[in-house]
Protein backbone atom coordinates (compact mmCIF):
# COMPACT_ATOMS: atom_id res chain seq x y z
CA UNK A 1 0.00 0.00 0.00
CA UNK A 2 1.30 3.47 -0.88
CA UNK A 3 1.17 5.93 2.03
CA UNK A 4 2.29 9.49 2.85
CA UNK A 5 4.17 9.73 6.15
CA UNK A 6 2.98 12.34 8.65
CA UNK A 7 6.00 11.86 10.93
CA UNK A 8 9.46 10.33 10.75
CA UNK A 9 9.35 6.54 11.03
CA UNK A 10 12.63 4.74 11.66
CA UNK A 11 13.80 2.66 8.67
CA UNK A 12 10.90 3.99 6.57
CA UNK A 13 11.20 7.72 5.91
CA UNK A 14 10.51 11.28 7.06
CA UNK A 15 7.53 13.65 6.92
CA UNK A 16 6.01 13.87 3.44
CA UNK A 17 7.76 10.79 2.03
CA UNK A 18 5.56 8.57 -0.10
CA UNK A 19 6.50 4.96 0.62
CA UNK A 20 5.16 1.49 0.01
CA UNK A 21 4.44 -0.71 3.05
CA UNK A 22 2.62 -3.97 3.71
CA UNK A 23 -1.15 -3.56 3.90
CA UNK A 24 -1.40 -4.92 7.46
CA UNK A 25 1.27 -2.55 8.78
CA UNK A 26 -0.56 0.41 7.23
CA UNK A 27 -4.07 -0.66 8.27
CA UNK A 28 -3.25 -1.83 11.80
CA UNK A 29 -0.56 0.63 12.90
CA UNK A 30 0.25 3.63 10.69
CA UNK A 31 -3.25 4.75 9.67
CA UNK A 32 -5.06 4.27 13.06
CA UNK A 33 -2.22 6.04 14.93
CA UNK A 34 -2.32 8.95 12.46
CA UNK A 35 1.28 8.44 11.42
CA UNK A 36 0.38 8.27 7.73
CA UNK A 37 -2.29 8.88 5.09
CA UNK A 38 -3.22 6.69 2.14
CA UNK A 39 -1.46 8.00 -0.96
CA UNK A 40 -4.21 9.29 -3.27
CA UNK A 41 -4.83 12.62 -4.97
CA UNK A 42 -7.23 13.94 -2.30
CA UNK A 43 -4.84 13.10 0.56
CA UNK A 44 -1.87 14.59 -1.30
CA UNK A 45 -3.74 17.90 -1.58
CA UNK A 46 -4.72 17.77 2.11
CA UNK A 47 -1.12 17.01 3.11
CA UNK A 48 0.35 19.84 1.01
CA UNK A 49 -2.22 22.29 2.42
CA UNK A 50 -1.34 21.31 5.99
CA UNK A 51 2.39 20.59 5.52
CA UNK A 52 3.60 23.72 7.36
CA UNK A 53 1.34 23.00 10.36
CA UNK A 54 2.36 19.31 10.47
CA UNK A 55 6.07 20.21 10.35
CA UNK A 56 5.72 22.93 13.03
CA UNK A 57 3.79 20.50 15.31
CA UNK A 58 6.52 17.92 14.80
CA UNK A 59 9.22 20.49 15.61
CA UNK A 60 7.39 21.47 18.82
CA UNK A 61 7.09 17.81 19.90
CA UNK A 62 10.78 17.28 19.06
CA UNK A 63 11.84 20.25 21.25
CA UNK A 64 9.65 18.98 24.10
CA UNK A 65 11.27 15.53 23.75
CA UNK A 66 14.77 17.06 23.76
CA UNK A 67 13.92 18.89 27.00
CA UNK A 68 12.70 15.62 28.57
CA UNK A 69 15.76 13.74 27.23
CA UNK A 70 18.01 15.46 29.76
CA UNK A 71 15.81 14.14 32.57
CA UNK A 72 15.73 10.55 31.22
CA UNK A 73 19.19 10.01 29.72
CA UNK A 74 21.52 7.85 31.83
CA UNK A 75 18.92 6.90 34.45
CA UNK A 76 19.20 3.49 36.08
CA UNK A 77 16.16 1.36 36.82
CA UNK A 78 16.74 -1.30 39.50
CA UNK A 79 14.53 -4.35 39.07
CA UNK A 80 14.60 -7.03 41.80
CA UNK A 81 13.63 -10.44 40.42
CA UNK A 82 13.78 -14.08 41.50
CA UNK A 83 16.52 -15.94 39.65
CA UNK A 84 18.39 -19.23 39.72
CA UNK A 85 21.95 -19.56 41.02
CA UNK A 86 23.15 -19.41 37.41
CA UNK A 87 21.48 -16.00 36.97
CA UNK A 88 18.51 -17.12 34.81
CA UNK A 89 15.33 -15.20 35.69
CA UNK A 90 12.11 -17.02 36.50
CA UNK A 91 10.25 -15.07 33.80
CA UNK A 92 11.59 -11.98 32.03
CA UNK A 93 11.75 -8.20 32.35
CA UNK A 94 9.13 -6.47 30.24
CA UNK A 95 8.82 -3.02 28.69
CA UNK A 96 6.17 -2.20 31.31
CA UNK A 97 8.62 -2.90 34.18
CA UNK A 98 11.17 -0.46 32.74
CA UNK A 99 8.52 2.19 31.99
CA UNK A 100 7.11 1.90 35.54
CA UNK A 101 10.61 2.27 37.00
CA UNK A 102 11.26 5.42 34.96
CA UNK A 103 7.84 6.90 35.81
CA UNK A 104 8.56 6.28 39.52
CA UNK A 105 11.71 8.42 39.07
CA UNK A 106 9.63 11.26 37.61
CA UNK A 107 10.25 10.69 33.89
CA UNK A 108 7.50 11.30 31.35
CA UNK A 109 7.61 8.06 29.33
CA UNK A 110 5.16 5.48 28.04
CA UNK A 111 5.53 1.78 27.28
CA UNK A 112 5.56 2.57 23.55
CA UNK A 113 8.74 4.64 24.00
CA UNK A 114 10.80 1.74 25.43
CA UNK A 115 12.71 -0.23 22.78
CA UNK A 116 13.94 -3.65 23.93
CA UNK A 117 16.18 -5.27 21.30
CA UNK A 118 15.62 -8.69 22.91
CA UNK A 119 13.93 -9.93 26.10
CA UNK A 120 15.92 -9.63 29.33
CA UNK A 121 16.06 -13.11 30.89
CA UNK A 122 19.21 -12.98 33.05
CA UNK A 123 20.48 -10.83 35.87
CA UNK A 124 22.91 -8.06 34.95
CA UNK A 125 23.02 -4.46 33.72
CA UNK A 126 21.50 -3.84 30.28
CA UNK A 127 21.35 -0.75 28.05
CA UNK A 128 17.79 0.02 26.97
CA UNK A 129 16.90 2.59 24.31
CA UNK A 130 14.07 5.03 25.03
CA UNK A 131 12.64 6.73 21.94
CA UNK A 132 11.04 9.94 23.26
CA UNK A 133 10.32 11.15 19.71
CA UNK A 134 11.09 9.61 16.31
CA UNK A 135 14.14 11.89 16.15
CA UNK A 136 15.13 11.85 19.87
CA UNK A 137 16.39 8.67 21.57
CA UNK A 138 18.30 8.22 24.84
CA UNK A 139 19.74 5.24 26.71
CA UNK A 140 18.90 4.09 30.22
CA UNK A 141 20.28 1.19 32.24
CA UNK A 142 18.15 -1.70 33.49
CA UNK A 143 19.87 -3.21 36.53
CA UNK A 144 18.27 -6.63 37.06
CA UNK A 145 19.32 -8.29 40.33
CA UNK A 146 18.14 -10.72 43.02
CA UNK A 147 18.56 -8.26 45.91
CA UNK A 148 19.25 -4.55 46.47
CA UNK A 149 22.79 -5.39 47.65
CA UNK A 150 23.44 -7.32 44.44
CA UNK A 151 22.05 -4.42 42.39
CA UNK A 152 24.44 -2.04 44.15
CA UNK A 153 27.40 -4.31 43.34
CA UNK A 154 26.31 -4.56 39.70
CA UNK A 155 26.01 -0.79 39.37
CA UNK A 156 29.68 -0.57 40.51
CA UNK A 157 30.63 -2.90 37.64
CA UNK A 158 30.90 -6.21 39.53
CA UNK A 159 29.68 -9.31 37.67
CA UNK A 160 27.92 -11.02 40.58
CA UNK A 161 27.62 -14.43 38.91
CA UNK A 162 31.38 -14.61 38.18
CA UNK A 163 32.15 -13.27 41.65
CA UNK A 164 29.91 -15.90 43.24
CA UNK A 165 31.70 -18.74 41.45
CA UNK A 166 35.16 -17.25 42.16
CA UNK A 167 34.55 -17.11 45.91
CA UNK A 168 32.95 -20.54 46.11
CA UNK A 169 35.17 -22.88 48.13
CA UNK A 170 35.22 -26.65 47.97
CA UNK A 171 34.08 -28.89 50.78
CA UNK A 172 36.19 -31.18 52.99
CA UNK A 173 39.29 -32.64 51.36
CA UNK A 174 41.04 -35.61 52.94
CA UNK A 175 44.80 -35.80 53.24
CA UNK A 176 46.06 -38.35 50.77
CA UNK A 177 49.07 -40.62 51.30
CA UNK A 178 49.88 -42.53 48.11
CA UNK A 179 51.87 -45.21 50.04
CA UNK A 180 49.11 -46.01 52.54
CA UNK A 181 47.28 -49.32 52.44
CA UNK A 182 43.49 -49.22 52.07
CA UNK A 183 41.91 -48.64 55.48
CA UNK A 184 45.25 -47.71 57.12
CA UNK A 185 45.26 -44.65 59.42
CA UNK A 186 47.87 -42.03 58.38
CA UNK A 187 50.91 -41.87 60.65
CA UNK A 188 50.49 -38.15 61.50
CA UNK A 189 47.00 -38.85 62.86
CA UNK A 190 48.34 -41.74 64.99
CA UNK A 191 50.89 -39.45 66.69
CA UNK A 192 48.14 -36.99 67.73
CA UNK A 193 45.75 -39.69 68.95
CA UNK A 194 45.81 -40.43 72.72
CA UNK A 195 47.59 -43.72 73.46
CA UNK A 196 45.48 -46.46 74.99
CA UNK A 197 46.95 -48.24 78.02
CA UNK A 198 47.84 -51.83 77.20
Amino acid sequence: MQIILLERIEKLGTIGDEVSVKDGYARNYLLPNKKALRANDANRKIFEANRARIESDNAARREEAKAEAGNVDGKEVVLIRAASNAGQLYGSVSVRDIADGLIAQGCKVTKAMIVLERPIKTIGVFDVRVSLHPEVAVTVKANVARSPDEAELQSKGVDVIDAMFDTEVGGFTEAYDPNAEPGEIPADLLDDAPQADA
